[in-house]
């Protein structure tokens, strides 16, 4: 679906118009084969930087062909069919206009067609970099809230189970996705700084010099969060290795001391001639002699905290 949106410094608020004009916001979402055909020839696109846009997995980076500029980032989403968090976000600058094309819904973009944050079309520098913020703070939330979860998790070390694990490999799995996504984009936002892809305003120079340096706050907070889950996960592994070892050596003492008194009374229950047969107090000496030597091996034991 192509919607284009329009507003100036003298409108009141965003409006959606129907057709292509000169400082004109264009959103796909979705689109099929035909809007982008259609797309391609109105606005002059080069046709394989726009089928790349088609890819899930296309990578940020920045291009440039005929005056027009492609700027590819990631931003969140909990995306349900593929086997990732975020998904692919492409800006165009042209001349005249601003584009955007997503595969998925990007309610980043809701705060701007709700009218909670206050854009003007015609200011395409300006646009794009409110876009970028909206994206870089829906990841800095998503930061919040897996380092919440992560040091919930932490406190209680020592009882993690494999759902814990779990969920930990799917804490690292998204915020590997958010390194991903976040470095080449800060790297294409450094190359945009340059001015040699489209002007950039001294005003909107310093608010690129804020944005590049969240991202970048964002790439060494999720690394950050990535040692420590990896600090847990070790944590837990040798924690499960010790206790492994200790039930173990305990399942270990009881057969020995089991196997004593089993030994014994095996022994004086064979049908054959024993010493002490004849004697009234046979039972309580065996008895004696298997509570001696049990508590021998459990002195030994605890000499050599094995227990």
């Amino acid at each position: 679906m192509i919607t284009h949106y329009f507003r100036t410094v003298k409108d009141s608020e965003l409006k959606q118009i129907d057709s292509i004009r000169n400082g004109v916001w264009i959103h796909a979402e979705s689109p099929t084969e035909a809007e982008l055909a259609e797309l391609t020839e109105k606005l002059h696109l080069d046709a394989n930087i726009l089928d790349d846009a088609k890819d899930f997995f296309e990578v940020p980076r920045l291009e440039r062909e005929d005056k027009l500029v492609y700027f590819f980032t990631r931003y969140p989403y909990n995306e349900q069919t593929e086997d990732i968090d975020t998904a692919p976000l492409l800006v165009v600058m042209g001349e005249t206009f601003l584009l955007t094309i997503v595969l998925r819904p990007i309610p980043q973009l809701d705060y701007i067609l709700s009218g909670k944050i206050e854009v003007h079309t015609t200011q395409k520098t300006k646009l794009f970099i409110q876009i970028m913020e909206l994206i870089t703070r829906s990841f800095e939330r998503q930061l919040i809230g897996l380092r919440r979860a992560v040091h919930r998790d932490r406190v209680q070390l020592r009882k993690i189970g494999n759902k814990e694990i779990v969920r930990f490999v799917n804490y690292e799995h998204r915020l590997n996705d958010m390194v991903s996504a976040l470095l080449p984009t800060n790297v294409a936002l450094q190359q945009v700084m340059n001015g040699h892809y489209f002007a950039i305003f001294e005003d909107d120079r310093d608010v690129m010099e804020d944005l590049r340096i969240d991202n970048m706050q964002a790439v060494d907070s999720a690394r950050s969060l990535l040692k420590t889950i990896q600090n847990v996960r070790n944590a837990s592994e040798a924690i499960l290795t010790n206790t492994l070892n200790d039930r173990i050596k305990t399942l270990t003492v009881l057969t020995i001391l089991l196997t004593v008194p089993t030994i014994i009374s095996s022994l004086f229950g064979m049908n054959v001639p024993l010493p002490f047969a004849e004697q009234p107090f046979a039972f309580g000496f065996v008895i004696l002699v298997i509570v001696g030597l049990v508590g021998m091996a459990l002195w030994y034991f605890k000499t050599n905290e094995w227990l």
